[in-house]
């Protein structure tokens, strides 16, 4: 009798342990798609007040090109460094600053009284990003051991970022019409003040690793490689291509790309391990992320542009516009782990990047008063086939490296895919700086032949079994 009531007593906190701990486990995954989901807001909410900051700050494409690329390459180039640091310093710590950081800078986009201070912030907020993104991979990494389960966290991790993207327009455009647009970067106070409690209260911290070092000076160079080119592709498009500064700025970028280069092959601790992309998955995932972003979002800039600044709708209505587009990726990133399950992972990457491309394709029939209707079905194929794509390219990037290095390897993903982010939109805006219709043909071209070497890629590189 004893025995059994000693085996009771030890059962009760047992089963309450286990209880808490799955708890626990679905609360950081709450907070890390929190932590993305804030992340990806910016990327809608700003684009939908373009036009509103645009009229309040002054300045034509170039300086929204600036509003939005500040942000993208402060999260390209530092990305890598904040992955390394979370494997250094533990990931819960860092991702908690970055967390922090990025609702402080949120609150100086709102109080800008100007363009130039605007674009500071925005940097800020874009290093914020950076740290946000691969350290919520790499606690999910930990807090989900399991290969199958993790693919699932992973999916609901891009599903919340997703719901940010649908909600972002929406919320932004009703946001702009009816107080003004410095309120879409207030929006992000709570959410962030929410983020810090969860992971402060249920995440727990991941193996730190002393011996990893930063590497400032490849830090460097990649800020200044990725800022020149960026800045030669956007003042291109404004100044032309032959202006002296735009060609300086272009040799500036390959010179500060190949001193990276360099100095990441003789430093012991590399910001970007090159030996990384000696395996095929890896290397494969990390160039697909940069290609499709290419695409998706030099388009998400230029579509903004052209609802409002050539059909002339309000905030309002091009934020309504984006919600089929945006909201059609949410429930596809639920179904890509299933669809992955049963295709296979390159499989369901190969039909997400043809199905986007086939979208873009579709909408080359665009001009001056297109009626919405025409050109949904095609909005909502590309965001679709995105939806498709990302959770099995991020799982198995994941899945390609041993977990000591799962901080890295999410920030090489994610530095791949925020540096075609990148260039999409210095590329696709500089193309509609000009001509905006026929700039924007060429978008659509552009980005469905990225699509479609995307594809080619996965298919060529693809296992027998899929």
């Amino acid at each position: 009798m004893r025995t059994n009531i000693a085996n009771t007593n030890i059962d009760y906190p047992s089963s309450g342990n286990a209880q808490r701990s799955r708890l626990a486990t679905s609360l950081t995954l709450a907070a890390m798609s929190l932590g993305y989901g804030v992340v990806q807001l910016d990327v809608t909410i700003v684009n939908t007040a373009l036009h509103a900051m645009g009229t309040a700050l002054g300045g034509g494409v170039a300086e929204l090109q600036w509003v939005v690329s500040a942000y993208t390459i402060a999260f390209a180039a530092f990305i890598l460094t904040a992955g390394a640091l979370g494997d250094r310093i533990g990931a819960k710590r860092v991702f908690m600053a970055g967390f922090a950081l990025f609702t402080a800078a949120s609150l100086a986009c709102a109080l800008s009284p100007n363009a130039s201070v605007l674009i500071g912030a925005r940097l800020i907020q874009g290093l914020a990003a950076a740290i946000l993104v691969p350290n919520s991979l790499a606690l999910l990494n930990h807090a989900y051991p399991d290969e199958k389960q993790r693919g699932r966290a992973v999916a609901v991790w891009a599903a919340g970022a997703s719901l940010a993207l649908t909600a972002g327009p929406f919320v932004g455009g009703g946001l702009i019409t009816l107080i003004g647009w410095r309120t879409i970067f207030l929006v992000n106070l709570p959410i962030g003040l929410v983020g810090l409690w969860l992971t402060w209260r249920y995440t727990d911290e991941t193996t730190r690793s002393r011996a990893r070092e930063i590497d400032l000076a490849g830090q460097c160079a990649a800020i200044g490689a990725l800022g020149a080119l960026a800045g030669a592709i956007i003042e291109g498009g404004a100044i032309g291509w032959r202006h002296p500064a735009v060609i300086a700025a272009f040799v500036a970028a390959a010179v500060l790309a190949v001193l990276f280069v360099w100095r990441e092959q003789r430093t012991a601790q590399p910001m970007l391990p090159l030996s990384l992309f000696g395996n095929r998955l890896f290397a494969l995932t990390s160039v697909v992320g940069l290609l499709v972003n290419v695409a998706i979002y030099g388009l998400i800039f230029v579509l903004s542009l052209y609802f409002q600044e050539v059909n002339g709708l309000s905030a309002w209505w091009t934020g309504l516009a984006f919600v089929p587009m945006m909201g059609a990726v949410l429930p596809v990133n639920l179904l890509a782990p299933r669809v992955s399950e049963r295709i296979g992972a390159f499989r369901t990457m190969i039909v997400g990047a043809c199905v986007s491309a086939l979208g873009c394709l579709g909408m080359l029939g665009m001009a001056p008063g297109t009626s919405y209707w025409a050109i949904a079905v095609q909005m909502i194929a590309i965001s679709g086939g995105l939806g498709l794509l990302v959770p099995p390219l991020t799982s198995t990037l994941l899945g390609s490296v041993e977990k000591a290095r799962s901080g890295i390897a999410a920030g090489v993903l994610n530095a791949t895919r925020q540096t075609g982010s990148v260039l999409g939109v210095a590329l696709f805006g500089s193309l509609v700086a000009g001509s905006f219709m026929t700039g924007l043909h060429a978008s659509l071209i552009i980005a469905a032949v990225v699509l479609l070497l995307a594809a080619t890629a996965i298919w060529r590189s693809a296992p027998a079994d899929g």
